[in-house]
């Protein structure tokens, strides 16, 4: 049973920075795709970021390209997603993923879903 728990959320003023975490339990395929989905109350889920195992990195939703940066530590089966210069709009519930390929991924068909960490960014 694979397990996704999101830890980092919390409330920070525009322009500032978070550093999500996504760790992983039980047995994630070295194929699987891990990604980081936003959703906003009462909004379709957006995707923001993924990254293979291997390191390589999906290309960013372009909402947040040059300001986030997703990374994988294999050896604490742990995904991050660094946030820099935060602005309201970044606001949402951040959902982390698991999906067969980077296709699913994108397209939020994922296999594994985390319960999210509220992100609030205050102007």
């Amino acid at each position: 049973q694979v397990q996704l728990v999101e830890s980092g959320g919390g409330l920070v003023q525009s322009g500032g920075s978070l550093r999500l975490s996504c760790a992983i339990s039980g047995r994630i395929f070295a194929t699987h795709v891990m990604g980081w989905i936003r959703q906003v109350p009462g909004k379709e889920r957006e995707f923001v970021a993924a990254i293979r195992y291997s390191g390589g990195i999906i290309p960013y939703a372009d909402s947040v390209k040059g300001r986030f940066t997703i990374s994988w530590d294999n050896a604490k089966s742990t995904v991050y997603l660094q946030m820099n210069s935060l602005k309201p709009e970044d606001t949402a519930v951040y959902y982390c993923a698991a999906g067969a390929t980077d296709y699913d991924v994108r397209l939020l068909r994922n296999d594994y879903w985390g319960r999210g960490t509220q992100v609030t960014v205050s102007s």
